[in-house]
């Protein structure tokens, strides 16, 4: 038989033991939302630089429109979404040679 000090002792390290397991559930299942919640990020993270390439080359080739049709709309929807055309000027061609002069001096 166990005496009366006993049997509270164990009964109170039970009750701790019984809180110490569920906060262990709780903050297992937490941990896994919290886990998946950073997988999910990683994973948009990486999609992001893998498409970085193609949306540049994109923004390039509707930029490169825009200023060889002269398109305002194009230029104004571009500069919208913060992204600043700068039309280059062709180089200009070069100067004809002088023509040898004939005869004389």
């Amino acid at each position: 038989m166990l005496r009366k000090t006993e049997f509270w002792t164990l009964t109170l390290l039970a009750a701790v033991g019984l809180l110490l397991a569920l906060g262990n559930m709780i903050m297992f299942t937490q941990n896994r939302q919290a886990q998946a919640d950073v997988q999910g990020r990683a994973q948009y993270i990486q999609q992001s630089t893998q498409l970085e390439t193609l949306y540049r080359e994109m923004v390039k080739a509707l930029a490169d429109l825009s200023v060889r049709n002269n398109d305002g709309q194009l230029r104004d929807l571009l500069t919208k979404q913060g992204i600043t055309v700068n039309p280059t000027t062709p180089p200009a061609a070069p100067a004809p040679a002088p023509e040898p002069r004939k005869g004389g001096k």
